[in-house]
């Protein structure tokens, strides 16, 4: 059962009990690695909920238009209350303090938060679907996530490490550790 709290002028819909959510990073303007190191410390700092783990940081070559410049990518876990709906919320208030705009599809982008996993939840909302619909298709995406949940399966499609063996890594590189300004990573 959910609950709605207020805060900050703001209601969030909470749920019962502590859930896992894995959460894709990325960003190719303006400085991407200051994006995606303060985006751990805004994840960080969203209600009912605690930052469990990030991955390294990846070089990808962009996807559909190519136009643009390479991504950094990274993943993220998160042990929160808050429901998948308002954790989507969140993410995107997130994304546009980051000044992120939604111009076309596969545009630049200053940042980008993608809700891939909630659980074990399988979910197909207006504009919320888990795990997310194309997470399987992206290297990108899952060479981070398998660096902070080996042992993850997917519903729907099996393990990360399974998903991610039956596509072409070409094209990501994962970076050396660099000091990050924000969230005091290294």
């Amino acid at each position: 059962m959910a609950e709605i709290v207020v805060s900050d002028c703001v209601a969030t819909e909470v749920v019962a009990s502590e859930v896992v959510a894995y959460i894709a990073l990325g960003s190719n303007l303006s400085d991407p690695l200051a994006h995606i190191g303060q985006a751990w410390t805004d994840l960080a700092k969203l209600p009912h909920s605690r930052l469990a783990d990030c991955s390294s940081l990846y070089r990808s070559k962009p996807v559909g238009f190519t136009e643009q410049p390479d991504f950094i990518n990274a993943a993220a876990a998160i042990v929160t209350r808050l429901s998948p709906r308002a954790l989507l919320s969140a993410l995107l208030r997130i994304e546009a303090r980051h000044g992120r705009n939604r111009t076309f599809k596969n545009a630049p982008r200053s940042l980008d938060l993608d809700l891939l996993l909630y659980d074990d939840l399988v979910l197909h909302e207006p504009g919320l679907t888990l795990p997310h619909p194309r997470m399987t298709e992206r290297a990108f995406v899952l060479a981070p996530l398998l660096e902070i949940a080996a042992d993850l399966t997917i519903p729907g499609h099996g393990r990360v490490a399974d998903c991610l063996a039956r596509l072409d890594p070409r094209g990501i590189q994962r970076l050396p550790p660099q000091p990050m300004r924000a969230a005091g990573r290294t």
